[in-house]
């Protein structure tokens, strides 16, 4: 029950999800992906799992913040890069090399950008394994709780997505999400990708079923075909130009919202009664908490016990309205509120 003056969780409408760490094990996707890497070098060898990611977030934060725009897919294959050239120089040797098809990926400026997406598409069995790394998103679990209790929220909710990520890297992540398992084939998965191209659908509103084009400027995966999507519209880094904690893309999801109507429901409300709607839903105190307060907006902390990162804000301030261990546990709470 909630405590005089504090809002519902079945006052809002729009949940704006954070994925990796949050609905995905991004921490377990990183510690495994890295460990062909570090497992050469002496340094890195004696590492735990919270050194191990600490090591890669002090990377990841400084490239996040350098290259903007840069593909997520490539982001990941740049810090794998930097740990290493890091450890060389800790090794003194700093022409050694660990990794089979040790040559460089290709992250200048030029090649990083969003409007030119790497190698990170490309299956090859000579893959540099920079690249690998990058390309391991799709490997990474979901929760299991997460896919069941998406869906049950769902029912309630206009469920968003606002995800430091790349595109391609995400559909992957969106087929387990929305299937509740790895897509079984590239047909499947590809539904789970955004349309490279005009959707056309059937309306209802003549006779003659007039076609009605959607151009896919944003993401909304419930329009494609066969989706079992739990989400209404998909933001991702290389849609905004920028990483969380920024507030581009907070600032971006709020105006879409805005825009249409049909995610509050058909309420015409006005920026700020409009926040007032939305919950940001996440894990990472730094990079989805701390910017949401900021704006705000009210916030649920997903606390996954495992976690080891992303469990501190400035002063230690309590930026959160409700805690849960799980997403399942917030489906359940929403279920007592609405039984009420």
């Amino acid at each position: 029950m909630a405590a005089p003056g504090q809002p519902k969780l079945t006052d809002f409408k729009v949940l704006v999800f954070d994925v990796y760490g949050t609905l995905c094990d991004w921490e377990s996707g990183i510690f495994n992906g890295l460990r062909p890497l570090l497992e050469g070098y002496p340094e890195s060898q004696k590492w735990d799992r919270k050194d191990v990611l600490a090591a890669y977030a002090a990377v990841e934060h400084d490239l996040e913040a350098q290259f903007p725009d840069m593909l997520y897919s490539n982001l990941l294959a740049k810090i794998s890069e930097v740990l290493e050239e890091r450890l060389k120089a800790q090794s003194g040797n700093d022409s050694a090399s660990t990794l089979d098809g040790s040559a460089a990926t290709s992250t200048d400026s030029a090649s990083i950008s969003a409007a030119e997406p790497s190698t990170s598409t490309t299956k090859s069995p000579t893959l540099n394994p920079h690249v690998a790394f990058g390309q391991s998103v799709q490997h990474w679990p979901i929760f299991p709780d997460s896919s069941a209790a998406l869906h049950e929220l769902a029912k309630d909710y206009k469920l968003i997505v606002l995800s430091n990520v790349d595109r391609d890297s995400f559909r992957y992540t969106h087929a387990k999400l929305s299937l509740g398992t790895t897509a079984s084939n590239a047909q499947e998965l590809e539904i789970y990708n955004k349309p490279s191209s005009p959707l056309t659908t059937s309306t209802s509103s003549t006779a003659d079923q007039q076609q009605k084009l959607i151009y896919p400027q944003h993401w909304h995966p419930q329009e494609t075909p066969n989706s079992r999507s739990p989400f209404s519209l998909i933001v991702t880094a290389q849609d905004v130009k920028c990483y969380k904690p920024a507030l581009g893309g907070f600032h971006a999801v709020l105006e879409c919202i805005r825009a249409d109507p049909a995610l509050l429901g058909n309420l015409e409300l006005s920026a700020d009664e409009v926040k007032e709607k939305v919950l940001i839903v996440a894990q990472s105190l730094e990079h989805d908490h701390e910017p949401a307060h900021r704006l705000g907006l009210t916030s649920v902390w997903i606390d996954r016990q495992e976690a080891v990162t992303c469990k501190n804000v400035p002063e230690g301030t309590k930026r959160w309205t409700w805690k849960f261990e799980t997403l399942g546990e917030m489906a359940e709470a929403v279920s007592r509120e609405k039984a009420t």
